[in-house]
């Protein structure tokens, strides 16, 4: 009885017996190949004939796929041996490979990967060497270009109500607008960025990247400060679908009063020193003592007369204390004795007391000024 048994299509030696494939998977045509003619036009590694790193010449960010990639890299052989790597592919029937790959690097921007692979192909132990030429071209990224541009898609402009804002509310704008930026960038998003920021006598200006980051940095403001935020839109141009792309300025407008600052609301209970302008106006009354919130709702601000503020004040003598609602102090300017309000932060033992002299009268004022954020 004769032997039934596979031949080389190619040669016509027998072929030993293969594994059958795996159900519903046919056979791969070279499974019928001898291993002499198999591993004829056999590849282990399949290795590009070159490989081009794009990297951002001012940031260090790479293209990859369609979009660049910050990595933050100037020395570009780890960049090289990882797209490199990325790039090769090894056999599928090869079993227990190993590999290396070591850089010979020819200039700045040319690197040659020497690219060691060893496998068991049908038992039989291959080694390949394949060298792969990488060449660094240096470009600018959409990023970086658009700043260098000077692009922008929304400007954050800080202003206060009736007045301007004080140095100190300026360049904390400027830190919020950087470190809403900052924190961003760190997360990866290559859309943040801060095209410029310019110091005017009204206010910063702040130039950003896009609409919403513009928005959120205006929201953080207002969150600092208090006030509003009015928005205006202006059409510059349409994208390549025909939508209609808006530049928006994002005005934010600190409250008219800060803390520290002394206001009359003209309710007949007395001039209210000013604590806090987040959300509603805060403060305390000088008459009093008592705690003063604005009725109207966040953003809006109260009828109010401005009557200074700490900063006016002045020390006087307290000269006696009549009763639980007067006291007596020297005026700061005729040096006459005169009785005013007593509130209930008077400290009855002290010898001296700050006072503000305004046209709402004589008042003496608390030794904090400012709300601490966990009593807001």
């Amino acid at each position: 009885m004769s032997e039934s048994r596979d031949f080389c299509p190619r040669c016509g030696d027998p072929v030993p017996e293969r594994p059958e494939p795996l159900p519903g998977m046919p056979r791969e045509r070279d499974d019928v190949l001898c291993d002499s003619c198999y591993f004829e036009d056999f590849d282990l590694v399949d290795a590009p004939d070159e490989v081009q790193v794009r990297v951002c010449a001012q940031c260090g960010a790479i293209h990859r796929g369609n979009r660049w990639v910050d990595v933050g890299a100037r020395d570009y052989t780890d960049i090289a041996i990882e797209e490199v790597s990325n790039s090769l592919g090894v056999h599928l029937n090869a079993e227990e490979v190993r590999w290396g790959v070591e850089p010979e690097q020819v200039d700045e921007n040319n690197i040659r990967m020497h690219c060691h692979f060893s496998g068991v192909v049908r038992g039989t132990p291959l080694e390949e060497s394949v060298v792969v030429p990488v060449s660094i071209a240096r470009e600018t990224c959409q990023r970086c270009g658009r700043i260098a541009g000077g692009y922008f898609a929304s400007l954050v402009q800080v202003r206060a109500d009736d007045r301007t804002p004080t140095t100190d509310e300026a360049e904390a704008a400027i830190e919020i607008a950087e470190s809403y930026i900052a924190e961003r960038e760190e997360k990866g998003d290559r859309d943040a960025f801060i095209s410029s920021i310019k110091r005017t006598p009204n206010g910063p200006n702040i130039k950003i990247s896009t609409n919403k980051m513009g928005s959120g940095v205006a929201k953080q403001i207002r969150e600092r400060f208090g006030g509003t935020i009015e928005e205006h839109p202006t059409l510059v141009t349409e994208d390549g679908d025909g939508n209609e792309v808006y530049r928006v300025t994002f005005v934010a407008r600190l409250p008219r009063f800060t803390a520290g600052d002394i206001i009359d609301p003209e309710d007949g209970d007395g001039p209210v020193l000013v604590r806090s302008n987040r959300g509603r106006l805060k403060g305390t009354r000088l008459t009093s003592g008592d705690p003063y919130e604005s009725e109207f709702e966040e953003g809006e601000r109260p009828e109010a007369e401005d009557l200074g503020s700490v900063e006016d004040a002045a020390e006087t003598t307290v000269v006696t204390v009549e009763d639980e609602h007067a006291v007596q102090v020297l005026d700061p300017e005729t040096y006459e004795a005169k009785t005013i309000p007593r509130p209930d932060y008077f400290d009855p033992d002290a010898p001296t007391v700050p006072v503000l002299k305004s046209q709402s009268g004589l008042h003496i004022l608390p030794e904090e000024v400012v709300e601490s954020e966990d009593e807001e």
